[in-house]
């Protein structure tokens, strides 16, 4: 959808709250101007990174039939820009009314943009009660909160630790998906003979880098990779020593394609591999989404594919990398909150936007059904029934059985790792793989910048 020019704030509002927005990373408390009831009516604007906007226009749809008087437009933002369009937006009379925020120190991370959202922890009590905290999946309550502030409300949560493969490929050319480090790479040998390309990344992408690495660390000693993040455990290790070997691996032997470190997961990377030149592709719950037929078929187009025939998307295990025999890990956050601005003179209706999404079956279930995030609520699931998907007979157990494992995934992806750290994974991750760095420089980083906390 396309922006609406905003100028219904007024200049007294704008005033209190710029008050209690002098820093928004310094400010833990609740902007000035907080209006912590809810509404029937309204007009707001929400900006994200996502969800992708059949899925918004999904979940906007089903809000509106229960608050028809409330319009919500929702303004997609590129995820590599998204802190920098936000951060002046919410400091400003013409930002959104809710916004997207994440754990950790991320995009959208809450450390940075708790002190431009007001604390939504008496609407949430008021809809679920006091003991609320029992009522959402434990991922999308404690990575959202700073100190005793609720800044965002969770819609659902994501896992990574998957392969996604485009199966009509593997059936083509007769092959297996990987299950281990050797099948990997002799199953890329032969899409590539075939001139097919096998698995794709956007290595130029820390955060996609980062579920890359915590996978391989998974595999060679489950829990390690957060333990480390949390201070509880050194990177200087032969753990981690060979992690890096492994990743630096994929490199070497032609797991990644040629070129991975210049392009970006999305769009590159997606785009790669929903138009079919690529057979593989690391991505997260979240891709479930496009085993739905009309969510497919639209991002198959975004893709540049004309006349698009879905094929048949399953999530399968990463591989056994390091022989350990520890697969099947999964570990997520909340995979975005609904942030109510504290420079918005809508809040009532923002909060009830953001209440219902997170917090109420109906909303939960909207949720569920898009296949975009695991629910929040506890007990809710997705009526699979009334989801079109592309190959029921080949898909559904296998998405039911990992929208199961994610709802029970307790390893965290971003939650524990800072800006500090982020930055180091990033500069490791990127610097190994092109021999900028050694692999012990590489730990050596880590561990300087865990150490500075």
């Amino acid at each position: 959808m396309a922006r609406r020019t905003i100028s219904r704030r007024s200049a007294g509002a704008g005033m209190l709250a710029a008050t209690a927005l002098v820093g928004l990373s310094a400010c833990s408390g609740g902007a000035a101007v907080e209006d912590t009831s809810t509404a029937t009516s309204g007009d707001i604007t929400w900006w994200g990174w996502t969800p992708d906007k059949v899925v918004a226009d999904a979940l906007i749809e089903a809000f509106t039939k229960e608050y028809p008087d409330i319009h919500v437009e929702f303004v997609s933002k590129p995820i590599s820009g998204y802190d920098a369009v936000l951060s002046p937006a919410i400091t400003s009379s013409e930002g959104p009314d809710v916004f997207n925020v994440a754990p950790g120190s991320s995009n959208g991370g809450v450390d940075t943009f708790h002190g431009g959202a007001i604390d939504l922890g008496p609407a949430v009590a008021a809809e679920l009660g006091e003991d609320w905290k029992d009522k959402l999946a434990t991922a999308g309550v404690e990575g959202l909160m700073v100190e005793d502030k609720v800044v965002g409300l969770s819609a659902g949560s994501v896992c990574s630790g998957t392969l996604w493969i485009n199966q009509d490929l593997f059936d083509e050319h007769g092959l297996s998906a990987p299950t281990t480090l050797e099948e990997w790479l002799q199953v890329c040998e032969a899409f590539e003979s075939a001139d097919q390309g096998g698995f794709v990344q956007g290595a130029g992408n820390a955060a996609f880098d980062m579920d890359t690495f915590e996978a391989i660390m998974e595999n060679i000693e489950p829990g390690l990779y957060a333990d480390a993040s949390r201070g509880e455990a050194p990177y200087v290790s032969s753990q981690f020593t060979q992690g890096m070997e492994i990743w630096k691996s994929l490199f070497d032997d032609g797991i990644m394609q040629k070129g991975a470190i210049g392009l970006q997961q999305y769009p590159d990377a997606n785009n790669a591999f929903m138009a079919g030149d690529y057979a593989m592709v690391m991505m997260g719950t979240w891709y479930m989404q496009y085993a739905v037929r009309s969510n497919m078929i639209a991002a198959m187009e975004a893709a540049g594919v004309s006349d698009p025939e879905p094929f048949t998307l399953i999530p399968v295990d990463f591989p056994d990398v390091a022989g350990t025999g520890n697969t099947g890990s999964l570990f997520g956050d909340a995979d975005y909150g609904l942030a109510v601005s504290g420079r918005s003179d809508q809040q009532a209706a923002a909060t009830t936007f953001a209440v219902w999404l997170a917090t109420s079956e109906a909303g939960q279930q909207a949720v569920a059904d898009t296949l975009n995030d695991i629910p929040s609520l506890t007990g809710v699931q997705p009526n699979w029934d009334a989801i079109e998907l592309v190959d029921p007979e080949a898909q559904s157990e296998a998405l039911k059985a990992l929208t199961e494992r994610a709802a029970a995934a307790t390893e965290p992806r971003f939650g524990t790792v800072d800006s500090t750290l982020n930055d180091a994974f990033q500069e490791t991750l990127i610097g190994v793989p092109r021999e900028a760095t050694t692999i012990e420089e590489a730990l050596d980083i880590l561990q300087t910048a865990n150490d500075s906390k």
